[in-house]
């Protein structure tokens, strides 16, 4: 029986064809043969997909989409579960040669499904409710797609794509990822010697992964949701295939899938605010040693669940809410975590570095007690918010630069967790706080409540001559801003109306060459052989801070390596910005360079069109608008909807060479903000600690 065809919006329509929305709008008013609605609404109508592609075939309309868009497509004529029916598929294709999955992709639909079925048949046990349910012919266009889509953007991104169908409502279900960084920085928090580890809340096994990445054996992983256990034991035979994995579904609260396990660490980030986390039914529990946790403590659950699967001196590194440093019903369990020396630090992270909150989460780093192990007689707090962005751009799209947080969290824990009676607070960062200074009425454990601003020896003469200098550098910096003054000249009565071309359009016509390149998986480590090794990387922190290139070969899916050449306009997939100061035409510079993953790079024919032209509207703010879907905190740009006037080179050039001045005013902007920062913190600083003292006679305004 064939499955009944999904319904899809104007805007679905749009991202399909390649075109914009105003494009669907004149096809339906100018086409008596456009397909009629099916359903939705008069101002938001809905339409027969199949209906739609049948119509874009017969007319040629229909250009190469993306493959994330055509599995996307293909996974709504289905209903729901056909996702992680294809989990298996990307296992069996993870290892086959981009080469060997384009040719099955051409394959006729009866001979994929049963390629398909053949590579499906056998399913490890390891993968949890594992059963081969065999492909029928209808499902060959969701096949064929996935396969693509392995082939141009690796399995993880398949994997995902396949999972979020299965998973639309996170906040329900809980199944927000954990940041690929984040989850590298909790990893790196264990000791090296750590080689089985579990995580009682995998999701989608970033955890694991970043596990065994830095060394671990043995990976457990338990899950309530089905699809993420699947998905998690299906990403660690691709990712890890050498180490060994056991995932089972489940509450792992109510239900424990290993209650006879004791690993080396446990890594977790947990679900937040859980109200009916069992504390009725739980709570005679053996594992509270600490104390029964309150209903509204659920993440106090998952710390002593996390110690109780350890090993005496084992280590668990926790994603934890902030309030649950402070908040007053769970006062008694924190106190007895410090006085039993169980917990061994708090770090502090920036805010939003989780898309699905707002908030500065903290990781607890946690030690079961060994009885043979002296007293812990400090914890060390970690405040990271300084060092999380780029000093010499504050704005929020410069985005968390998780590399500064790693150099400066990961040894300064080292250094605490081996020798702590020597440990040397680090003003704004770190201090090591005595247990007994602790347990006070609160017990707060909120890092900045604790972390020293500033350091306890301070030199007068050195406060004075760095704020001379600040000031010097603001006044030089700030200068390009007055210098030039322009008088504008105005279009006239009304605005100028442009002729549009899409990047679709100028793509097929040759004035325009897009390129990506792919994130190197786990498995793909080829020794540093691989050619473009030794050559920088632009990736997406350089784009949105204006840096340069400052990735390495180790980015790049082997074999995908796309030198950047000067006059290349470039810009990421996504940002949490709505404007185009990300936007960035490469120079000379960057031309020794490679193109980092999650990046277009968009090659215009110099003959036909203007780079800095090009840059400049593409990075309008209603062409984003056009050409972006919102996720959350994130901004997913389309590059083949965005569109540019079509005008003579010369005329081109005169738009360019402005839209390269702006640029670089946005740039000095950019640098004089964050140095009159610096210059106002250092006067203040100075002028409290006592360093610096007022001037004499009248302050200048």
């Amino acid at each position: 029986m064939s499955q009944p065809s999904a319904q899809v919006t104007a805007a679905e329509i749009s991202r399909i064809a390649g075109v914009t929305r105003a494009t669907v709008s004149n096809w339906r008013r100018r086409h008596e043969d456009f397909p009629a609605p099916t359903g939705g609404t008069e101002s938001s109508p809905l339409y027969d997909l199949a209906a739609v592609q049948e119509w874009l075939h017969k007319r040629g309309a229909t250009p190469s989409a993306p493959p994330q868009q055509e599995l996307r497509t293909a996974l709504r004529m289905h209903s729901a579960g056909i996702g992680p029916r294809l989990f298996p598929l990307v296992l069996a294709t993870s290892t086959q040669p981009a080469e060997e999955l384009a040719k099955l992709a051409e394959l006729p639909d009866s001979e994929l499904v049963e390629r398909a079925n053949s590579a499906t048949t056998h399913l490890p046990e390891v993968v949890p409710d594992a059963g081969a349910t065999p492909y029928a012919q209808e499902e060959a266009p969701a096949v064929r797609a996935l396969l693509r889509t392995v082939q141009a953007h690796g399995p993880q991104e398949a994997l995902d794509l396949l999972a979020s169908r299965e998973l639309e409502d996170a906040a329900k279900t809980g199944t927000s990822p954990t940041p690929a960084a984040l989850a590298s920085l909790m990893a790196g928090l264990l000791p090296g010697d750590a080689h089985n580890v579990l995580d009682p809340a995998c999701g989608s096994g970033t955890l694991l992964v970043e596990a065994a990445r830095h060394g671990a054996e043995g990976l457990y992983g338990q899950d309530l949701v089905p699809v993420q256990a699947q998905r998690t034991a299906i990403r660690l035979l691709i990712s890890s295939p050498d180490a060994t994995s056991t995932i089972h579904v489940g509450d792992s609260l109510r239900a424990d899938a290993f209650p006879d396990l004791t690993v080396d660490a446990v890594l977790s980030s947990p679900p937040f605010g859980l109200r009916d986390w069992g504390q009725d039914e739980l709570s005679l529990d053996p594992r509270w040693t600490y104390g029964v946790p309150s209903r509204m403590d659920s993440e106090l659950a998952w710390v002593q669940h996390a110690l109780a699967h350890l090993e005496p001196g084992g280590y668990a590194v926790l994603l934890m809410p902030p309030a649950l440093a402070f908040r007053t019903s769970a006062r008694r369990i924190r106190t007895e975590l410090v006085r039993s020396g169980a917990l061994r630090a708090v770090i502090a992270l920036p805010p939003r570095v989780l898309a699905y909150a707002g908030i500065a989460p903290h990781l607890w780093v946690l030690q079961r007690p060994d009885p043979n192990d002296d007293e812990r007689p400090s914890v060390l707090f970690l405040e990271t918010t300084a060092v999380a962005r780029d000093p010499q751009s504050r704005s929020r799209e410069a985005g968390t630069d998780w590399a500064a947080i790693e150099r400066s969290v990961l040894p300064t824990w080292v250094a605490f967790r081996d020798t702590p009676e020597t440990f040397t607070d680090a003003p704004g960062l770190a201090r090591a706080v005595p247990v007994v200074d602790l347990l006070s009425e609160q017990t707060d454990l909120t890092p900045a409540h604790h972390v020293r601003e500033t350091p306890a020896d301070i030199d007068p003469a050195q406060f004075a001559e760095r704020a001379f200098d600040l000031r010097r550098q603001l006044a030089q910096t700030a200068r390009p801003l007055t210098a030039a003054e322009r008088r504008w000249r105005s279009a006239g009565e009304s605005a100028r109306e442009w002729r549009w071309a899409t990047i679709a359009d100028l793509t097929r016509g040759g004035a325009v060459t897009l390129f990506q390149t792919a994130a190197r998986s786990p498995k793909e480590d080829s020794g540093g052989n691989e050619s473009g090794a030794g050559q920088p990387v632009l990736v997406v922190r350089d784009l949105l801070t204006g840096a340069s290139p400052s990735g390495t070969a180790h980015d790049i899916r082997p074999g995908d390596e796309q030198p950047i050449q000067p006059g290349d306009v470039l810009l990421p997939r996504a940002s949490a910005s709505g404007d185009g100061s990300f936007v960035r035409v490469a120079d000379d510079a960057d031309a020794e360079a490679l193109l980092g993953p999650h990046i277009y790079l968009l090659r215009p024919n110099a003959q036909r069109l203007d780079s800095w032209f090009l840059a400049g509207f593409l990075g309008s703010r209603d062409n984003l608008a056009t050409a972006s879907t919102s996720t959350g905190s994130f901004t997913h740009l389309t590059p083949n909807r965005m569109r540019v006037p079509l005008l003579p080179l010369p005329e081109q050039s005169r738009y360019g060479a402005v839209f390269r001045g702006v640029y670089e005013l946005r740039a000095a902007a950019r640098r004089t903000a964050a140095l009159a920062q610096e210059t106002a913190d250092t006067l203040t600083d100075g002028l409290t600690l006592g360093a610096l003292i007022p001037p004499d006679g009248d302050v200048p305004q």
